[in-house]
């Protein structure tokens, strides 16, 4: 990374050397396939095993109710695609939110071709989900509840655990995907009330390729991968035995001091917002003040665009986002600003800066010193900005 300053870790984060030195034997030495009976694939599955306990412990589940598949994506998927062909006989009604990742939203778009019911619940200003128009939602039929546990653009955190309790009121299950609050918030699923959750090792400084589906015990999901007998029969391929390791170290080291983590990163993250309010006019912070992601900060700039804002900003060595990395070739605007009341012309100017347990005072005092001139830049070749002026 050299001298970059990387405010992107909603998504990716660099990998901690802790998590690599834990990986680094089950990519050399102890190479064994952990389906295999002799003495090496022996060691690979106590591996897999002892992983599945320290990831399962991290969010209040049952060794035996976690499953690790390739990505949060996949997990997404599962959840959601599982739980639809599971059900289908009693109903094919699925409620969502209109802020969910692609992940989820694309699954669902999916279903409603083969014939399932969607409803897309709308939000508030903040991107919060009120707990009455789920209630409202609800039908005889519907048989699964999908909201995020933190958003991914603007970093609203849902109030999952009332809005949990409101789907099992009705018999429905319960899944929240979230990749994005773990290591950031406290997660037990049992308090939450949640059936499904998905996580993914690579948002906490672990490896790419590898993520984790919560799965309450007695819920019927249907398999989504097929071809062996991996995952206790429920998910085949051959267990990425060395991601799975760096997912339980990466896991153990952000959860191991939550509080302190927040802290930490509150001072931050209200520090760049200060900064940007008082330095920059005609800018709105997006996503609730209060109920946010503590690395999460997201503001939409008028009378620029987004995309000149991120190149000049990674001509000065900073590298940041304008939302969602599964979305970064699209020129559409984001669908959470859309979804929040903004405008397509201010959407289109939305920068978000994400941290992580790497960034300090002093890369916020840059970002800041850097940011303010390029604004400027930016809106002084802006025609409606000179009419404001």
């Amino acid at each position: 990374m050299g001298n970059t300053i990387y405010m992107d870790n909603s998504a990716t984060t660099p990998l901690k050397r802790e998590v690599l030195d834990a990986m680094l034997p089950y990519l050399t030495e102890e190479y064994g396939n952990a389906s295999s009976i002799y003495s090496t694939g022996r060691s690979a599955k106590k591996a897999v095993d002892t992983a599945r306990e320290t990831v399962a412990a991290a969010i209040g589940a049952k060794p035996a109710e976690l499953y690790f598949t390739a990505c949060g994506s996949e997990a997404d998927n599962w959840a959601i695609k599982g739980v639809a062909y599971a059900c289908q006989n009693r109903g094919k009604h699925i409620i969502t939110s209109a802020i969910e990742h692609h992940a989820v939203l694309h699954t669902t778009q999916y279903l409603e071709k083969q014939g399932y019911e969607v409803t897309y619940l709308p939000v508030d200003k903040y991107g919060l989900v009120r707990p009455a128009d789920l209630e409202a939602a609800i039908r005889p039929d519907t048989i699964l509840v999908s909201i995020m546990f933190a958003n991914n653009e603007i970093g609203t955190v849902q109030p999952i655990a009332d809005l949990a309790k409101i789907a099992k009121a009705h018999g429905v299950l319960f899944h929240t995907d979230a990749v994005q609050a773990i290591g950031n918030e406290e997660i037990n699923v049992k308090e939450l009330g949640v059936d499904l959750l998905s996580i993914s090792a690579h948002k906490i400084s672990g490896p790419k390729g590898v993520g984790a589906l919560y799965i309450r015990t007695g819920v019927r999901i249907e398999n989504f991968m097929h071809g062996g007998a991996q995952e206790r029969n429920r998910r085949a391929g051959t267990e990425n035995v060395a991601g799975i390791v760096g997912f339980a170290k990466a896991m153990e080291l952000a959860t191991d001091d939550i509080p302190a983590h927040k802290a930490k990163l509150c001072k931050l993250r209200d520090r760049l917002i200060a900064g940007i309010e008082e330095r920059i006019p005609y800018c709105r912070l997006n996503g609730h003040r209060e109920k946010r992601l503590c690395t999460n900060v997201n503001f939409s700039f008028q009378y620029i665009e987004g995309e000149s804002l991120l190149l000049l900003l990674d001509m000065n060595g900073i590298a940041a986002s304008s939302g969602s990395a599964c979305t970064s070739g699209s020129l559409d605007p984001s669908h959470v600003l859309l979804a929040i009341g903004l405008p397509h012309e201010i959407a289109h100017g939305s920068l978000r800066l994400s941290l992580g347990d790497f960034n300090t005072e002093e890369e916020v005092d840059k970002v800041l010193d850097a940011l303010v001139p390029i604004v400027q830049r930016l809106r002084e070749m802006s025609p409606l900005y000179e009419e404001v002026k």
